[in-house]
C-alpha cells in the first residue's frame, strides 16, 4: 500500500462516480491520476437536520440521566442508534428570544439562531445574524473536498416578512456570513447531477438531456471503469462496490420514477423539474443524497431544512390533514397534541432512516459512517404554543470519530445556552475555537 488517496472515481461521458473508502483501492487511485493525500482515519462529518413549529416536549425527553435505557415514544425510531444517540435537557437559545422586542414571533428569530447562537437583527430588506456552525466547520474542512458544504431543503424557501423581521431568517438556518445565508437546493436531481459530474458542477445540457432521453443510468456511463476496479481490489472491497453502485442506481432509479414524464406532457410545458409530489419521497431522497456525499467524501458538511419554520405542510398518511403550523398552536387541547406527537414522531423516523443506512456503510478499521459523523437535530422552538426557546428539542446521533460520548442523555444547568453543544462539536471535530455564539462553556460529558 502506499500514501496515496484509498478513493477514486469512476468516469465517463459527463460522469465522474466517486468510490467509498476500499481498503485495496491504492493501486487503482494511482492509474486513475488520484493525487488526494490519505490521512489513514476517516474525516468527521457534520450534519444538521431543522424541524419547524417545536415539538410535543412531554413526549420528547427521556425520563432518566444518564445512559438511555428507555427512549420517550418520539424518539423511539432511534432505539437501534441508542448507543450513538446524545439527548439533552435544558438547553435554551437566549438569542432567538424577543429580548425586549415586543412584536418577535419568534419563528424565524428561531431559525436563525439555530446553528448560530446569535440574534437576527430586525429588518424588513437586510439580514444579519452570523456564521453558523456547518460553515464555519466547512471552512476549516472545505477545501479536501470537491463540495465544501450541501444545503438541502424539502419545501419552496418563499416567505413574507413578519413583525418587521426578513421572511429570510424563517428559510434558512445555514450562514455563510452574518449577512449571507446559504440557500438550500429542492430538486434531488440537480443534486445528484450535481454530486456525479466530471469535474463541474453541473453536467452539459446535451448530456443531461441525452441521459434522459435514452434513460440511461448513470452506472452504464462508467461501467468499464468498474470493472477495471473490480478486477484490482479485493473480495471484500467487490462486495463493498457491488453494493454501493447498487445504492446508488437505486436513488437514481426512484428520481427519475418521482418526476413525470416529459413524453407524457403538451409541447408547451416545460420540462420536468424532479421534485417529487410524494412528500415522504422527497425526504428519503434526500437523506440518501447526503449518505452518498458523505460516503464518496464529496463533502463533509451538510444541512437539511425539512420544512421552513411556520409551514403548515399537512400529513395526510398519518390520518389527518392539519397543518403543523395551526395543530403547533395547541392550546393543550389532547387531540391537537396527539396529531402532533404523530408528526414528531415521523419526522425522527425520516432521521432514523438515514441514520440506519449509515450504519451499514463500512469505513476504515471497522467503523461505520455513523461512527465518524455528528448529526445534529432538532427545532428552534420548542412549544410551538408559547413559540418559546427554553427547553429545546435537540438530539445528536453519531460519535464524530470517536471524539462523542454517545448514549447518556444529559440534563443540563439551567439556561444552558445550545451553543455549548455546538461549540464542543466544533472543537471534537478538530475545529480550534474557544466560543461559539453565545457560548459560555463546552460540554465536557458530552466528550470523550
Amino acid at each position: 500500500m502506499t500514501n496515496l488517496s484509498r478513493r477514486a472515481t469512476l468516469r465517463g461521458l459527463g460522469a465522474a462516480l466517486a468510490l467509498p473508502w476500499m481498503e485495496s483501492l491504492a493501486p487503482f487511485a494511482r492509474a486513475a491520476g488520484a493525487v488526494r493525500a490519505d490521512a489513514g482515519k476517516p474525516p468527521v462529518r457534520m450534519c444538521c437536520w431543522y424541524v419547524p413549529n417545536g415539538v410535543h416536549l412531554p413526549a420528547w425527553f427521556p425520563d432518566h440521566e444518564g445512559a438511555i435505557v428507555d427512549l420517550p415514544p418520539t424518539l423511539e425510531p432511534l432505539a437501534f442508534a441508542r448507543e450513538s444517540l446524545s439527548t439533552f435537557h435544558g438547553l435554551i437559545h437566549n438569542t432567538a428570544s424577543t429580548n425586549g422586542d415586543t412584536e418577535g414571533c419568534g419563528h424565524g428569530q428561531g431559525a436563525a439562531s439555530f446553528l448560530t447562537g446569535a440574534q437576527a437583527a430586525k429588518s424588513q430588506d437586510a439580514v444579519r445574524v452570523d456564521v453558523s456552525v456547518d460553515q464555519l466547520y466547512a471552512r476549516h474542512v472545505g477545501s479536501a473536498t470537491r463540495f465544501p458544504s450541501l444545503e438541502l431543503g424539502c419545501e419552496s424557501p418563499r416567505s413574507g416578512n413578519a413583525f418587521g423581521y426578513s421572511g429570510a431568517y424563517k428559510t434558512h438556518i445555514s450562514w455563510r456570513n452574518p449577512t449571507s445565508p446559504a440557500p438550500y437546493e429542492l430538486n434531488p436531481k440537480v443534486v445528484f447531477d450535481r454530486l456525479f459530474t466530471k469535474g463541474t458542477n453541473s453536467l452539459t445540457q446535451a448530456t443531461v438531456a441525452d441521459r434522459d432521453f435514452y434513460r440511461k443510468s448513470l452506472i452504464d456511463y462508467v461501467r468499464d471503469d468498474a470493472d477495471r476496479v473490480r478486477r484490482a481490489v479485493s473480495s471484500n472491497d467487490r462486495r463493498k462496490l457491488d453494493q454501493y453502485l447498487t445504492g446508488v442506481r437505486e436513488v437514481e432509479r426512484r428520481i427519475q420514477q418521482s418526476a413525470a414524464s416529459a413524453a407524457d406532457l403538451p409541447g408547451d410545458f416545460a420540462r420536468p423539474a424532479g421534485v417529487p409530489e410524494d412528500f415522504d419521497e422527497h425526504l428519503r431522497l434526500m437523506c440518501d443524497l447526503m449518505v452518498l456525499a458523505f460516503q464518496t467524501d464529496a463533502t463533509r458538511v451538510s444541512t437539511f431544512m425539512l420544512t421552513k419554520e411556520a409551514s403548515d405542510r399537512n400529513y395526510p398518511w398519518l390520518g389527518f390533514t392539519d397543518g403543523h403550523h395551526e395543530l403547533s398552536h395547541h392550546g393543550n387541547d389532547p387531540e391537537k397534541n396527539r396529531k402532533l406527537r404523530a408528526i414528531d414522531r415521523y419526522h425522527v423516523s425520516i432521521l432514523a432512516y438515514m441514520v440506519e443506512k449509515m450504519t451499514t456503510i463500512e469505513e476504515a478499521d471497522g467503523s461505520t459512517l455513523l461512527d465518524n459523523s455528528m448529526v445534529l437535530y432538532g427545532s428552534g422552538i420548542a412549544d410551538g404554543d408559547r413559540h418559546d426557546h427554553v427547553n429545546l428539542p435537540v438530539v445528536l446521533v453519531g460519535k464524530g470519530g470517536g471524539a462523542l460520548r454517545g448514549g447518556r442523555h444529559h440534563r443540563c444547568r439551567a439556561e444552558t445556552p445550545m451553543a455549548n453543544v455546538l461549540l464542543t462539536m466544533l472543537q471534537q471535530a478538530g475545529v480550534p475555537i474557544d466560543q461559539f455564539g453565545d457560548s459560555t462553556e463546552s460540554l465536557s460529558d458530552l466528550a470523550v
